[in-house]
């Protein structure tokens, strides 16, 4: 911090380390006002709709109108504007905040955090006063990554959609997209049997949820406009490039992405549109849209290839679609209805029920811990259940497929029968490495439980594992009390 206040113009090197303290102080008292995750799961209970003129009551340090005019620009906006509030409490304890402290010190927070945000954009002093943060925050170097991952990164983040029309061509098979929409009709049809079974649920509930799983909307691969060059150019039309103003560009990209985002106010929602570029390792549900999103980029190795038997296929990208699917009926996407709308639509008896079979998982999860740090189980509680849910989902999936076409041949030399590479093939795309300092950052910011734990608790909720592992009935991996939600 000290050396970017200095490389900002600062001369007296003391004088410049007791400001950079004053950020840090202000930035802790951000953070102790700031509401914990877990107290933000409830959507029904944060959701709060008023008009951007009522804000200035909410929280009259900050000049709402001009800020909010800018950011939009260049839509006009007026005080009956719709505004959703999330944290309201926090909202106005912010504002005391600023009327409590020194303009000066704001400015200077806010330049530093405008600095923080560019510099791997900037000269090499700023990179490497960068790298140093990096590293006592998550104990790790840039420099360790090479620099045209870096640079395929920041392309991805930046231009995603036209370098993602060349991953498409490149790695994506034409027939991926269709092998990947019969997993996603196979997985929901074995979570909508699974959603028959359920004992807690009420049948109206029941009901409307089936509709729910069935409404769900499917997006796979790519959008289209991206192989077609002139619709492309039309997407990234308003943007200019210049090939040797790097900064520059990434100052452009930022002004272009507010305006394209200020272009969506007062339009309906637009379900083909894209969150995730094409190549990007990841996979989504969107609540308010109801739909299930998977990228070209995850649809690769180990999640997925043509060459490997079911069972893989099943255990990895299965249980990400299953995982996926499953969000739409967690502890927040179940507050949405079919339609992506924000109401109580469950019965309250299967609502008090849900939070008896949750609970057991939020202990569960709370009894893990990670260099003597305890899992946050509130916190990760909708990873957890989509987690479990998933698995259960898609091994159910994949006996529906060996009851059709029959038994596989197993690999040879591994020793082990297809079963049981079924939960190899889950377990085995969580394997990772993560120092102690990243761990750390991980437990407190992350809604995923630790890779280790989303392999370990998930599997030991599972009866199918137990068996096809001959576990013990009361050891590690097959305790005699197991948590089910879906």
């Amino acid at each position: 911090m000290v050396q970017l206040g200095m490389f900002l113009g600062g001369t007296d090197e003391e004088s410049t380390r007791q400001q950079m303290q004053q950020i840090l102080e202000f930035e802790t008292a951000l953070a102790n006002i700031t509401i914990p995750q877990e107290k933000h799961r409830d959507e029904e209970v944060i959701y709060h709709k008023m008009t951007a003129g009522e804000l200035k009551d909410l929280a009259p340090a900050v000049d709402w109108m001009p800020f909010l005019s800018t950011i939009f620009y260049p839509v006009e906006l007026n005080e009956s504007e719709p505004v959703v509030v999330y944290a309201k409490e926090y909202l106005g304890q912010v504002s005391d905040l600023i009327l409590a402290t020194d303009k000066c010190l704001l400015n200077n927070y806010m330049i530093w955090n405008l600095v923080r945000k560019t510099s791997p954009f900037l000269d090499q002093r700023f990179q490497d006063a960068e790298e140093k943060f990096m590293e006592v925050m998550y104990g790790t170097k840039k420099t360790c990554l090479p620099r045209w991952k870096f640079c395929i990164s920041d392309t991805d983040n930046n231009l995603g959609f036209a370098l993602g029309a060349m991953f498409v061509k490149a790695t994506f098979a034409e027939d991926s997209k269709q092998v990947a929409e019969e997993m996603i009709a196979e997985i929901k049809t074995a979570f909508e049997e699974s959603l028959e079974t359920l004992q807690w649920m009420d049948e109206e509930t029941r009901k409307l949820a089936k509709e729910k799983a069935d409404a769900i909307y499917n997006m796979i691969g790519y959008p289209k406009f991206i192989l077609d060059s002139k619709e492309l150019d039309k997407v990234f039309n308003d943007y200019d490039a210049v090939s040797d103003l790097y900064f520059e560009n990434v100052m452009q990209f930022y002004n272009f992405s507010a305006r394209v985002t200020a272009d969506q106010l007062r339009k309906p929602p637009n379900r083909d549109q894209w969150s995730m570029t094409p190549p990007t390792v990841n996979a989504y549900y969107s609540p308010t849209k109801n739909e299930i999103v998977f990228p070209a980029g995850i649809l690769q190795a180990p999640f997925y290839t043509r060459a490997s038997p079911k069972s893989l296929n099943f255990g990895g990208i299965g249980v990400v679609v299953g995982h996926e699917l499953t969000h739409a009926f967690d502890d927040q996407g179940r507050e949405y209805d079919k339609d992506g709308n924000l109401r109580p639509w469950w019965k309250n008896s299967s609502v008090e029920a849900f939070k008896r079979q949750t609970a057991c998982m939020v202990e569960q999860y709370s009894n893990y811990t990670v260099n003597g740090e305890a899992v946050n189980g509130k916190h990760t509680l909708g990873e957890n259940i989509a987690d479990n849910g998933g698995l259960k989902a898609a091994y159910r999936a994949y006996q529906n497929w060996l009851r059709k076409n029959g038994e596989e041949e197993t690999l040879p030399t591994l020793g082990l029968t297809n079963h049981q590479l079924f939960f190899v093939g889950f377990a085995q795309v969580w394997c990772s490495v993560r120092t102690p300092e990243s761990s750390h950052e991980g437990l407190i910011t992350d809604p995923h439980s630790p890779s280790r734990f989303r392999v370990i608790g998930t599997v030991s909720n599972s009866w199918e594992f137990a068996e096809h592992f001959s576990c013990p009935l009361g050891s590690p991996m097959n305790p005699p009390k197991k948590c089910e939600v879906w």
